[in-house]
């Protein structure tokens, strides 16, 4: 008993740990967020000290009602987090965060992309449909695996290790979880504004895997002049020997640019580092999307 107790109370130490923003961080996220608050005559809480029990939830994957006494009511910490989800304040405060890395010119344009899958907790299950937020998939982006409960993960990140765009899906194994039927719609949201003119959303290189090695993705990259590196998988190469002189040329591929391939890598085990990213606890999409946005806020601020 003694020794269950010594590692409850050492499990406890590790959860009560969290990291909050610093003051070089708040500096470059509190002019972003909302100034007013949303009802007539009334009082946004500190949005620091909301943005950190956020944060402490996430990083330590505690239940809500758990959030320690110096954080308030959990309650009004979770209604914001999922206004702000809803409203699209959290996107909204993590793409400037990129602007002005691009402006900095602390970007680095050579764009991996890959997936992840995180197991969903029993406590994920079970949303209901009806009053689920706009834009809240049927499914929760919650599949069925061989482990159990699942959510993928796609994702693209710059050449420093720092997320760029997401895109939630169920996790089950085939159709449209697979990587490739995703990689548009990770491109379409990597939208970087720009002090003058258009967004930037063009890459200058897009590094992946053999998931990727499809014409259509191959393709749409080429359209629009964008470098690809992307591994050919063998059974490709295999076809276009067979073929002979009608398999064609294959495509180029630079051994030295795809190494840096672990970026995107990294970058997820950056991200798993906080506890309630790596094991998903939220019911719906929406919120455990703004969970990574979060996530995605702290690194970029910490740049």
């Amino acid at each position: 008993m003694a020794s269950a107790t010594r590692r409850f109370r050492s499990d406890q130490s590790v959860v009560g740990q969290g990291v909050s923003l610093t003051d070089a961080q708040w500096a470059r996220v509190g002019p972003l967020l909302p100034d007013r608050a949303p009802k007539r005559g009334g009082c946004w809480r500190d949005h620091r000290e909301v943005i950190d029990a956020i944060a402490f939830k996430f990083q330590t994957g505690a239940q809500w009602v758990h959030l320690p006494e110096r954080y308030g009511n959990w309650r009004g910490v979770y209604n914001r987090l999922r206004m702000w989800a809803i409203d699209g304040t959290w996107e909204r405060v993590f793409t400037p965060l990129m602007a002005q890395a691009d402006a900095d010119e602390d970007l680095n344009w050579a764009v991996s992309v890959d997936s992840t899958i995180v197991r969903a907790h029993r406590h994920a299950a079970g949303a209901r449909g009806k009053g689920a937020p706009p834009g809240e998939p049927v499914d929760h982006a919650i599949g069925r695996s061989r482990g159990g409960l699942t959510t993928k993960i796609h994702l693209a990140s710059d050449g420093r290790c720092r997320p760029l765009a997401f895109v939630l899906t169920a996790g089950q194994a085939g159709g449209q979880a697979g990587d490739a039927p995703a990689f548009t719609a990770v491109m379409t949201r990597l939208r970087v504004p720009r002090r003058r003119g258009r967004p930037r959303t063009r890459p200058d290189t897009v590094v992946a895997d053999t998931a990727y090695s499809s014409r259509a993705i191959r393709g749409y990259l080429r359209r629009r002049g964008i470098r690809t590196v992307i591994q050919i998988p063998a059974d490709q190469l295999r076809h276009r020997t067979r073929r002979g002189s009608d398999g064609g040329r294959p495509p180029a591929f630079d051994r030295d640019a795809y190494k840096q391939r672990n970026t995107v890598e990294r970058c997820i085990n950056r991200l798993k580092q906080w506890r309630g990213i790596a094991t998903r606890y939220e019911k719906t999409s929406t919120i455990y999307l703004a969970g990574l946005h979060v996530a995605g806020i702290f690194l970029w601020s910490a740049r």
